[in-house]
């Protein structure tokens, strides 16, 4: 990087970043008003019309985003992965510069001081969490928006991940969850915990229906975050938000990210949705996988979301600190519900 870089990224302060970004005079279009959210790993700038992220300068377990360079690199690696789903969401890269004068402009001349993913904002009447919310999800909606999962599933070539490796992937996750989730002071209940993990690591210990789907070509480089609020119910349906910043986590059965989806369907009161997504999806890729699979699939994944929850209560400034605790219970209930399929 050139020495004048290094100066402007000095000269410029995150608070100023934000600052700045949070005006509508920023930008282009002169919207009304801009919106501004916050997530673990993001600023989100919202305009009538469209959405800017910006990264924030950390690090954690998956990747660096202190540097601008490190921040550049997962933006352009989120832009590739999301264009494979949601193609016309994702614009671009919009540079954030200091001009010679030291004002900040969007998309200016001077010198890049920060990189913003661009994409076309979403009507938020058409996401799925929001129709959950509202009571308004049709079987026909989740019909749709198998069709146009399968489709990309059937794209995917299966990876080439060796058995032992593929295990330890799945096996980092849950050793991962039972670390934060045992902690004493969260005082989650240990008989259901123990019970939870007992049934997690025998499944993983024999291990072979994973081989066998692993064998089978099954495991492919999906898009590791299918959450509802990911999910656009246009015509087709659009999934926007894949997890850029690990490719580990990408590598997965198709009916693992299936199940996380109806994980998080069945949280918003709509059980119904996972097994209609499921026999949708089956009949789609001409797969059946066992019950005992999609149970495995969905009590790691719970005890995955419950750590995530409690992580927010780790954080130096925790937002919403009463809804961790019972979100982390909530999910848990889910993964001991699947415990006892996977015993069965």
């Amino acid at each position: 990087m050139a020495p004048d870089a290094h100066a402007a990224q000095a000269q410029v302060s995150l608070h100023e970043k934000l600052e700045f970004l949070s005006r509508p005079a920023a930008y282009p279009e002169r919207p009304a008003c801009v919106e501004v959210r916050e997530t673990h790993l993001s600023y989100v700038f919202l305009t009538p019309t469209g959405a800017y992220k910006m990264k924030k300068p950390v690090a954690h377990e998956y990747a660096d985003l202190r540097s601008l360079e490190g921040r550049h690199a997962n933006c352009r690696a989120e832009v590739q992965l999301n264009r494979r789903l949601a193609p016309e969401v994702y614009l671009g890269l919009v540079a954030l510069t200091q001009e010679e004068n030291a004002a900040l402009a969007f998309g200016g001349s001077g010198t890049v001081v920060e990189w913003l993913v661009s994409m076309q904002r979403l009507p938020a009447e058409l996401m799925l969490d929001d129709r959950l919310r509202r009571g308004l999800l049709r079987p026909g909606d989740i019909v749709e928006l198998a069709q146009r999962l399968g489709a990309f599933y059937g794209e995917q070539s299966s990876v080439e991940l060796r058995i032992d490796r593929y295990l330890a992937l799945l096996r980092h996750q849950l050793d991962a969850s039972r670390q934060l989730l045992e902690r004493p002071e969260f005082a989650l209940p240990p008989a259901e915990l123990a019970g939870i993990f007992r049934a997690l690591g025998r499944y993983l210990d024999d291990g072979r229906e994973l081989a066998a789907r692993l064998a089978a070509g099954r495991i492919i480089e999906g898009h590791g975050d299918l959450r509802p609020e990911h999910v656009c119910l246009s015509t087709p349906p659009v999934i926007i938000d894949c997890l850029e910043f690990s490719r580990d986590l990408r590598l997965l059965d198709p009916f693992d990210e299936i199940a996380f989806l109806g994980l998080e369907c069945a949280r918003m009161n709509a059980p119904w949705v996972g097994p209609l997504l499921q026999r949708s999806m089956e009949a789609i890729l001409n797969d059946r996988p066992g019950a005992r699979l999609c149970a495995f699939y969905t009590g790691l994944r719970a005890c995955v979301r419950a750590r995530l929850s409690l992580a927010h209560l780790q954080e130096v400034v925790v937002r919403s600190p009463d809804e961790w605790l019972p979100r982390a219970r909530e999910y848990l209930e889910h993964a001991a519900r699947a415990s006892k399929v996977i015993e069965s």
